[in-house]
Protein backbone atom coordinates (compact mmCIF):
# COMPACT_ATOMS: atom_id res chain seq x y z
CA UNK A 1 0.00 0.00 0.00
CA UNK A 2 1.17 3.44 -0.88
CA UNK A 3 0.29 7.26 -0.39
CA UNK A 4 -1.12 7.12 -3.70
CA UNK A 5 -4.01 8.89 -5.11
CA UNK A 6 -7.52 6.60 -4.40
CA UNK A 7 -8.97 7.48 -7.84
CA UNK A 8 -11.80 9.69 -6.04
CA UNK A 9 -11.94 12.44 -8.77
CA UNK A 10 -12.81 15.81 -5.80
CA UNK A 11 -15.57 18.16 -6.77
CA UNK A 12 -14.35 21.42 -8.18
CA UNK A 13 -13.07 24.00 -5.76
CA UNK A 14 -14.93 27.24 -4.87
CA UNK A 15 -13.72 30.27 -3.67
CA UNK A 16 -14.62 29.70 0.05
CA UNK A 17 -11.71 26.72 0.01
CA UNK A 18 -14.45 23.78 -0.22
CA UNK A 19 -16.86 22.75 -2.91
CA UNK A 20 -20.03 23.95 -4.16
CA UNK A 21 -22.64 22.32 -1.91
CA UNK A 22 -25.84 20.75 -3.73
CA UNK A 23 -27.99 23.55 -3.25
CA UNK A 24 -25.53 25.94 -5.28
CA UNK A 25 -25.51 23.22 -8.53
CA UNK A 26 -26.71 20.23 -9.09
CA UNK A 27 -24.30 17.11 -9.65
CA UNK A 28 -23.12 15.32 -12.87
CA UNK A 29 -23.37 12.07 -13.45
CA UNK A 30 -19.56 11.16 -12.93
CA UNK A 31 -19.76 12.91 -9.99
CA UNK A 32 -22.45 11.23 -8.13
CA UNK A 33 -21.16 8.19 -8.57
CA UNK A 34 -17.74 8.87 -7.04
CA UNK A 35 -19.29 10.60 -4.22
CA UNK A 36 -21.92 7.91 -3.70
CA UNK A 37 -18.84 5.43 -3.30
CA UNK A 38 -17.80 7.55 -0.29
CA UNK A 39 -21.10 7.97 1.29
CA UNK A 40 -21.89 3.70 1.00
CA UNK A 41 -18.26 3.34 3.12
CA UNK A 42 -19.81 5.61 5.29
CA UNK A 43 -23.11 3.43 6.03
CA UNK A 44 -21.42 0.93 7.71
CA UNK A 45 -20.95 1.39 11.20
CA UNK A 46 -17.72 -0.73 11.61
CA UNK A 47 -16.68 1.92 8.71
CA UNK A 48 -17.83 4.61 10.45
CA UNK A 49 -16.05 4.55 13.69
CA UNK A 50 -13.06 3.58 12.36
CA UNK A 51 -12.90 6.47 10.46
CA UNK A 52 -13.71 8.59 13.65
CA UNK A 53 -10.85 6.92 15.57
CA UNK A 54 -8.40 7.48 12.59
CA UNK A 55 -9.45 11.53 12.05
CA UNK A 56 -9.74 11.74 16.32
CA UNK A 57 -6.09 10.54 16.34
CA UNK A 58 -4.81 13.98 15.14
CA UNK A 59 -2.00 12.15 13.01
CA UNK A 60 -1.33 8.69 11.92
CA UNK A 61 -2.98 5.15 12.75
CA UNK A 62 -1.10 2.13 13.20
CA UNK A 63 -3.85 -0.86 11.91
CA UNK A 64 -2.78 -2.41 15.09
CA UNK A 65 -4.24 0.38 17.60
CA UNK A 66 -7.29 -0.09 15.03
CA UNK A 67 -7.61 -3.68 15.13
CA UNK A 68 -7.84 -3.35 19.35
CA UNK A 69 -10.55 -1.39 19.58
CA UNK A 70 -13.18 -3.78 17.96
CA UNK A 71 -14.09 -7.44 18.65
CA UNK A 72 -13.70 -8.11 14.89
CA UNK A 73 -11.05 -9.90 13.35
CA UNK A 74 -7.77 -8.49 11.92
CA UNK A 75 -9.06 -9.64 8.38
CA UNK A 76 -12.64 -7.97 8.60
CA UNK A 77 -10.87 -4.72 10.03
CA UNK A 78 -8.62 -5.14 6.96
CA UNK A 79 -11.49 -4.97 4.71
CA UNK A 80 -13.11 -2.27 5.95
CA UNK A 81 -9.86 -0.25 5.85
CA UNK A 82 -9.80 -1.46 2.21
CA UNK A 83 -13.34 0.25 1.49
CA UNK A 84 -12.85 3.25 3.51
CA UNK A 85 -9.23 3.38 1.03
CA UNK A 86 -10.65 2.64 -1.64
CA UNK A 87 -13.86 5.41 -1.14
CA UNK A 88 -10.72 8.20 -0.71
CA UNK A 89 -11.37 8.66 2.54
CA UNK A 90 -8.34 7.22 4.21
CA UNK A 91 -4.52 7.16 3.46
CA UNK A 92 -2.14 4.27 3.80
CA UNK A 93 1.01 2.98 3.91
CA UNK A 94 3.07 0.25 4.96
CA UNK A 95 5.97 0.56 7.09
CA UNK A 96 7.02 -2.99 7.83
CA UNK A 97 4.25 -5.27 9.42
CA UNK A 98 2.07 -2.37 9.99
CA UNK A 99 -0.39 -0.62 7.51
CA UNK A 100 -0.78 3.28 8.96
CA UNK A 101 -3.97 5.02 8.21
CA UNK A 102 -4.51 8.78 7.77
CA UNK A 103 -7.65 10.84 6.96
CA UNK A 104 -8.01 12.25 3.33
CA UNK A 105 -9.17 15.67 4.38
CA UNK A 106 -9.70 17.02 1.06
CA UNK A 107 -12.51 14.16 0.31
CA UNK A 108 -13.66 14.94 4.07
CA UNK A 109 -14.14 18.43 3.59
CA UNK A 110 -16.04 17.68 0.23
CA UNK A 111 -18.25 15.47 1.84
CA UNK A 112 -18.84 17.95 4.47
CA UNK A 113 -19.54 21.34 2.01
CA UNK A 114 -21.50 19.16 -0.46
CA UNK A 115 -24.17 18.76 2.13
CA UNK A 116 -24.30 22.38 3.74
CA UNK A 117 -27.21 23.94 2.89
CA UNK A 118 -26.52 27.22 3.39
CA UNK A 119 -29.78 29.51 3.01
CA UNK A 120 -32.69 26.57 3.61
CA UNK A 121 -34.73 27.00 6.42
CA UNK A 122 -35.34 23.66 8.24
CA UNK A 123 -38.26 21.75 7.56
CA UNK A 124 -38.97 23.93 4.58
Amino acid sequence: MSKSDSGVKLLPVVEQGCCAPLVAEPLTAEQSVDLAKAFKALGDPVRLRLLSLITSAQGESCVCDLTAAFDLTGPTISHHLKVLREAGLVGSERRGTWVYYWPRTETLSQLSGLLSAPGLVPGS
